[in-house]
């Protein structure tokens, strides 16, 4: 998303898993183990990682790479991204991010992720719309805090008393299609701009911001190229208020 980096003057870095692919587990763990290190390497260059990404289990490696164990997650997507390999009826890897963020799935390939400690799960707000029937009686068997607006600032209130930095991760099908369609999984009666840019705004108020993910762009479903100004908006938000705090 060229607009994206041209809108905040950021430097950019590509990540590459560095070797030929082999299996689609193999190779997204690769990319989680490159994520960590290059956030890794931001944060000790004392810059703020922002991470756009092609898919949101990247959410693992970016929180890997902070090496804190004060975090919490502000999750905002469609999605819930709470499935388990015994939940799924995909297989789709992309909707096991937030499971594997606190602690689910693939343990042992999890550990070979340097710096990544599962996020508790009773300090992460979840803004999600369509979720899975699996997915929705892991959540209502959780601690994590599924909400819609009107639940959100007092969700954030509450982890505020539990954690002082957040990692914000910001799928773009949390927009409403009527905005763009951002991929195609795009759901009904998601977000406004105005709206996405209100619930990071309260999220700023609150918290440390410390990373950020802005995460899964097809640019074929969006022909017209609504998505790409918007997401360089919430990137330009993000990192503006990091930096000028």
């Amino acid at each position: 998303m060229g607009p994206l980096v041209e809108a905040i003057g950021a430097e950019s870095v590509v990540v590459d898993r560095g070797r030929p692919f082999q299996h689609e587990l193999g190779a997204s763990f690769d990319v989680l183990r490159a994520v960590a290190q290059t956030v890794r390497e931001t944060v000790a260059a004392g810059r703020f990682p922002l991470v756009v990404a092609g898919n949101c289990s990247s959410a693992v490696g970016t929180v890997a790479g902070l090496g804190r164990d004060d975090l919490g997650v502000v999750w905002l997507d469609a999605h819930a991204d709470f499935n388990t390999p015994e939940t799924t009826e995909s297989g789709f890897l992309d909707g096991f991010g937030l499971a594997m963020l606190t602690g689910s799935s693939f343990d042992a390939m999890r550990a070979s992720i340097e710096g990544h400690r599962p996020i508790p799960e009773d300090r992460v707000v979840l803004l999600a719309r369509d979720i899975d029937p699996g997915e929705r009686r892991r959540l209502e068997a959780s601690q994590v805090r599924l909400v819609d607006l009107a639940s959100f600032d007092q969700a954030l209130d509450e982890l505020a008393r539990k954690a002082r930095a957040v990692y914000v991760h910001v799928d773009l099908d949390v927009l409403d299609p009527s905005e763009g369609r951002a991929n195609f999984l795009a759901a009904e009666n998601g977000l406004s701009l105005a709206e996405l840019e209100r619930t990071i705004d309260a999220v700023l108020e609150r918290f440390e911001l410390v990373a950020a993910a802005i995460t899964w762009y097809e640019p074929v479903v969006d022909p017209e190229g609504l998505i790409p100004p918007k997401a360089a908006a919430v990137a330009a938000r993000l990192t503006h208020a990091r930096t000028h705090a």
